[in-house]
This record gives structure tokens, sequence and C-alpha cells, in this order.
């Protein structure tokens, strides 16, 4: 256990946190002032999870968001290809899926206000993938400045 700990503990923590927000938002009326919140906790701590374990095991080559592909492999331009930017297409292929999920649900519906926020969350993480690549803020560590 303590080594599981101390290798995954904020994976452990985060998704636990996660959990949390998903329990309260199931026994909560989303018509109130702490159901609305636990439903954009759930969004929030979604990417939080997605981030930590994305990055742990997906690439992106040229952003800070990613840590950096290993070594390419001579002759396997489609094998490099996709490793290089497995994160950028992993967050693609799975927002496609929260987009046809939002367009299938109702809008005001407890869940349907949820998938929005999933929605946007994950649009904002593979901007941020991709802006990483281009772009740098003086003084960010993710900037390598």
């Amino acid at each position: 256990m303590t080594k599981l700990w101390r290798e995954h503990s904020l994976s452990l923590i985060a998704g636990a946190i996660f959990l949390l927000w998903l329990v309260l938002y199931c026994l909560s009326d989303p018509n109130t002032h702490h159901g609305s919140f636990f439903g954009n906790a759930i969004a929030d701590w979604s990417g939080v999870v997605l981030m930590v374990l994305a990055t742990q095991y997906l690439y992106e080559r040229g952003s800070q968001e990613s840590r950096e592909p290993p070594p390419d492999i001579p002759g396997r331009w489609m094998v490099d290809f996709l490793r290089d930017h497995s994160l950028t297409l992993f967050l693609a292929v799975t927002l496609v899926g929260w987009v046809i999920l939002f367009a299938h649900s109702g809008v005001n519906s407890k869940w349907g206000q949820v998938v929005g926020n999933v929605v946007s969350e994950w649009t904002q993480s593979i901007g941020m993938v991709l802006l990483t690549k281009r772009f740098i803020e003086r003084h960010s560590r993710a900037s390598g400045e």
C-alpha cells in the first residue's frame, strides 16, 4: 500500500474528490446552490483527473502540458505520429463523445448541465495542450521560462 500511495497519491486523492462531488450531486437537488456547485465541481474535477492521468501515459510533442515522447522509431512514422500526438487525439476523440452525449441530453436536465460543463472542461484542456505547443508565458514553470 505504501508504494501505491507514494506513486499514485495525486491520482487517488483527485479521483476520491471527483467521486465525492459525484455522490453529493446524485443526492442533491440541482436547482439549489449546493446542487449547482456539485455539478460544476464534477466537470472541474473530471478535468483534473483527466490531466493527471492522461499526461502520465499520453504525449503531445512540443507541449509543455505533456511529457516529451520517447525518441522516434526509424521507419515507423505512423506509430511515431500516433504516439507523439496521443494526448491530443485522446482528448479529441473523447470530446466528440461528450459532445454527442450533450447533444442527446436535455440542456436543462440534471445531468445535461453537468455534461455541458464537461464539454467545456474538455475543450479547455485540449485548447491548453495545443496552445502550449506554440506560446509561452514568462516565468511560468510550464513554459520552461
